[in-house]
């Protein structure tokens, strides 16, 4: 199990409100794998009072420790800093037609 496996996991994990998969929007801030495959996400959303706040990283946990090999997941949520554009890679920024 690597690293690899996981982003490729968040990639195809989407933010309802918004088209572009979790990785690309940014709102991965770390991830860890350890040498027996526990994974580590540090996230955050939009917003606190996103209407996916509660939903979205037991989604995140659920897809990830679907992997096979995958130890334990733990996926924290943090506001600090604050999730924006900036944080959103330049395909998510093309798709959203933020850039051309």
């Amino acid at each position: 199990m690597t690293k690899e496996q996981v982003i490729d996991v968040l990639s195809k994990i989407y933010d309802p409100e918004i088209p572009v998969n979790i990785w690309e929007l940014g709102f991965i801030y770390k991830l860890e794998v350890n040498e027996n495959n526990d994974v580590y996400i540090l996230m955050t959303l939009t917003a606190p009072n996103c209407p996916v706040a509660e939903s979205l990283p037991l989604d995140v946990r659920k897809d990830v420790a679907a992997i096979p090999g995958v130890g334990n997941v733990v996926v924290d949520i943090t506001f600090d800093p604050p999730w924006d554009m900036d944080k959103m890679s330049e395909a998510a920024k093309l798709e959203l037609g933020l850039i051309w």
